[in-house]
């Protein structure tokens, strides 16, 4: 079902009122009064969720000093799982962060064990007392700071979304999260958490989304440095990196990715040098600059990394340079299974659809997911054709019409640069 979340008005109070009663009914009996929150409602932070009309959930908040209290959080027993908690939260979180707060907790009551969502929105049961606390991840002038780079925080769930490719996950699991959630775990067996590394593959494979989804796994904001838009800065390309990354200091944590890197890190060579090469150099400068500050990762992606100077890899910039290779088995299914409509899913022959598709590139299955579910569009509507959605006999036809991004030479390019450059 769909929903809205918006502000608190007056006339919501008898919806109020019945969700407050109903979390008192549930067993689960509020840590505050029904008058502290509707207290709250009138002067502090109040935000609610409607679905049909109807007020289905709720969330109210007050400001102490540096540091925010959930009063009250509700959603009705029919509409939990829907995403609305969530939801609801991360909205109460827009409105308190521009007040200073450096901290947003709730009391749950000892009755209370579905406390599922609060760790999902990154809240952490404290001392196992019951008591959820969650660090905001930045300051309001921070918060200006990331709107200025054009960075955001990404949703929550972007790690678990990736299904399949098991050995990229764990790899990044391992070698980049796990050091750098846990720092000084890390450092008591030597370890230094990852400061900067490549990930390199065939076109289309998912670079930027394992990116994001580090991103998301760690709760840091993302900060997209786009060379297109470096070239077209008045202050000239090397200039206005070097400002990007300046400005990308005053944040505290930071995962800052460069797609298509080889557009500024190309192999310099050529009398008189080639225009890039300034930004080339400026940009082997500033990475050296970028690790000496603790929590925050450069990822940068290409799909040439033969193109890379030779001066970019080598160690001491880069911790690892990770491939990024074709979707696996598990991941194929993943794919379709998203682009295929719910109620054609039974119908449809995935097995058939995931052989057909090995050596395509995320990017080539849901396009041709989206050209088979066209087809079967038209065919129900000008041929009279199957009018409870697309068949396997759809999906089969568009993978036939679909040309592979990643040729089988590349495929085998992609084989040998992993034993000659992969640094894992």
């Amino acid at each position: 079902m769909t929903f809205r979340i918006r502000e608190f008005h007056p006339v919501d109070t008898d919806a109020l009122l019945a969700l407050w009663e109903e979390s008192k009914q549930s067993g689960q009996e509020p840590v505050y009064s029904v008058a502290e929150v509707l207290a709250s409602c009138e002067k502090d932070h109040a935000v609610v969720a409607v679905a049909d009309n109807k007020v289905v959930g709720a969330a109210v908040a007050r400001a102490a000093h540096e540091q925010g209290w959930i009063v009250f959080f509700w959603t009705t027993e029919p509409m939990r799982r829907q995403g609305i908690g969530s939801a609801l939260l991360a909205a109460l979180e827009n409105r308190l962060t521009p007040l200073g707060l450096t901290k947003l907790s709730i009391l749950v009551p000892d009755q209370q064990h579905d406390t599922g969502v609060l760790h999902r929105s990154g809240f952490v049961d404290k001392n196992h007392l019951s008591y959820f606390e969650r660090q905001l991840p930045m300051s309001e002038k921070e918060r200006a700071t990331l709107a200025e780079l054009g960075g955001r925080h990404l949703a929550p769930d972007l790690w678990t979304s990736i299904a399949g490719m098991q050995n990229e996950k764990q790899l990044l699991e391992r070698r980049l999260v796990l050091p750098l959630q846990d720092p000084d775990t890390a450092e008591t067996f030597g370890v230094e958490p990852p400061r900067a590394i490549v990930l390199f593959g065939p076109p289309g494979t998912g670079k930027t989304t394992f990116a994001k989804a580090v991103a998301s796994r760690l709760s840091w904001p993302f900060v997209e440095v786009f060379p297109a838009r470096l070239a077209g800065d008045s202050r000239g390309m090397a200039g206005a990196l070097r400002d990007t990354f300046t400005q990308i200091a005053e944040l505290d944590n930071v995962v800052v990715f460069i797609d298509e890197v080889e557009e500024i890190a190309s192999h310099r060579k050529g009398e008189p040098p080639a225009p890039t090469q300034g930004v080339t150099n400026e940009l082997l400068k500033l990475i050296p600059l970028f690790r000496e500050g603790r929590g925050r990762l450069l990822i940068v992606a290409t799909n040439f990394i033969r193109a890379l100077d030779a001066a970019f890899l080598r160690h001491g910039r880069f911790d690892y340079v990770i491939p990024i290779g074709l979707p696996d088995e598990d991941a194929r299914r993943s794919i379709w299974t998203r682009y295929i409509p719910p109620q054609s899913l039974e119908g449809v022959d995935l097995d058939r659809l995931v052989e057909r598709t090995a050596g395509f590139s995320p990017a080539d299955i849901e396009y041709a997911a989206r050209k088979g579910s066209q087809r079967a569009l038209e065919d129900a509507v000008y041929q009279d054709g199957n009018q409870t959605g697309p068949s396997t006999d759809d999906y089969d036809w568009a993978i036939g019409h679909t040309r592979m991004t990643v040729s089988k030479d590349v495929a085998e390019d992609f084989l040998v640069d992993i034993d000659e450059l992969a640094r894992l």
